[in-house]
């Protein structure tokens, strides 16, 4: 397992007086703030959590390191154990959180990145530790910009990564989007502190696209000029996320069980960008997904709602969006895809469960087993009939034995993963 050196050069180290000076653009934080900080053992995210304990201790609060086993290296067991005893040494208190399951065959990198933010979301969520910081850094988002350039990014997506988002249960913080990498190496510098190295670092095929992507950051101008347009288009993504706020506010209502019904008339004339943000949003959240439809698809739904009206159902996304009878077309109601959705799902009494990617369903305490959430389907008229016909099937339905129980028994809160208004786009 090998470990950086802790004393090789570096630039000038980020103080603990420029650290807080970032973290108060992402609050407000409660009194005394708990804090979960996702470290591997590299420096940028050991160097995150020596910043992230001074700041907390200062306020009455601290923090938990989480180090994630993606357990598809030999060694990575090894590296979070030892990242553990340096944090222990400096009374940081550390999680080492496991990915179970078989190693994916194809897309083990998207695997894994999803593996990290389940398991990290779900330590936060069981404990009500309301952030988690992340150490993104300058030279990361100067790569996302052009990694999203070569992709045709549209402006959302050149925004890069943002500085504060609202997940679920969580709020994703990262503080070090306009520090460089060089600033943080030093931090451990000052302090002594050595870290585990990439192992990418030893891999030729790495080392060659690492020095490409470093002669394409060169070739746009640096790293700072790369986070700056990031910046700017930022701001612009900002400014359409207030709108579609404010229009979201007007047009949408939001239920519990899991959909939402759109006022399609408050929509005509509405600025196109605000009308795209909001509805991407709702999209989002009604399917439980973290990320938007695609810009064409979702281009055409707009041009079917232009006239303030819908005449027939779409589908789009993982939901249906579906004229509610009686409004003239003027109103509609966005529902899961049938298809689309989770299997069934056993419960634990008193553990809560995330089912579909959205509801987090919860046992009582004292429950008896056989306790199942899915979909209400064929008890859609009976146990749901309050509901909008289109919503019916698709709602969340807690059940033992074929039969649905009450909230005494069980509890469901739809918490998907990306609100359909959420925190404005963060910029550093």
């Amino acid at each position: 397992m090998p470990l950086g050196d802790a004393r090789r050069p570096a630039g000038r180290a980020l103080d603990a007086a420029a650290f807080a000076r970032r973290m108060a653009r992402l609050g407000p934080f409660e009194p005394g703030p708990r804090l979960a900080v996702a470290v591997s053992g590299g420096p940028d995210s050991m160097a995150l959590a020596l910043l992230a304990d001074d700041w907390a201790r200062a306020r009455g609060g601290r923090i938990t390191a989480l180090t994630v086993d993606h357990r598809l290296r030999p060694e990575s067991g090894r590296e979070a154990r030892q990242v553990a005893r340096w944090l222990a040494a400096r009374g940081i208190a550390h999680a080492i959180l496991v990915r179970r399951g078989r190693r994916p065959g194809t897309g083990v990198q998207q695997a894994a990145r999803s593996a990290r933010y389940g398991l990290l979301e779900g330590w936060c969520a069981a404990r009500g530790v309301l952030h988690l910081l992340l150490a993104h850094h300058r030279d990361d988002q100067a790569e996302t910009v052009l990694l999203r350039r070569a992709a045709g990014s549209g402006e959302a997506g050149l925004a890069a990564m943002a500085a504060i988002v609202e997940r679920g249960q969580v709020r994703v913080l990262r503080p070090l989007l306009d520090v460089p990498r060089a600033r943080l190496a030093a931090v451990l510098t000052a302090a002594g502190q050595p870290f585990v190295e990439d192992p990418g670092n030893r891999d030729p095929a790495f080392a060659r696209s690492r020095l490409r992507l470093d002669d394409a950051v060169a070739a746009a101008g640096g790293a700072a000029a790369l986070a700056a347009a990031a910046r700017r288009a930022g701001r612009e993504r900002a400014r359409h996320n207030r709108a579609a706020a404010r229009l979201a506010a007007r047009t949408v209502e939001i239920h519990p069980a899991g959909f939402v019904v759109l006022d399609l008339g408050l929509l005509s004339g509405a600025p196109p960008a605000a009308v795209a943000t909001m509805l991407a949003g709702t999209l989002a959240a009604v399917a439980g997904r973290a990320w938007p439809p695609r810009t064409a698809r979702l281009d055409r739904l707009i041009a079917a709602l232009a006239g303030g009206r819908l005449e027939a159902a779409r589908t789009l996304a993982g939901c249906r969006i579906v004229p509610l009878a009686g409004s003239g077309g003027r109103r509609a109601v966005v529902v899961r895809e049938s298809s689309a959705m989770s299997a069934p799902l056993a419960l634990r009494a008193g553990a809560a469960t995330v089912w579909d990617g959205r509801f987090a369903a919860t046992a009582a305490a004292g429950a008896a087993g056989g306790l199942v959430v899915g979909a209400a389907a064929s008890d859609a008229a009976d146990a749901r009939a309050d509901l909008p016909a289109p919503a019916r099937p698709v709602a969340p339905l807690v059940r033992r034995r074929g039969k649905p129980v009450g909230r005494d028994v069980a509890t469901l809160l739809w918490a998907p993963p990306k609100a359909v208004s959420g925190a404005p786009f963060g910029i550093v």
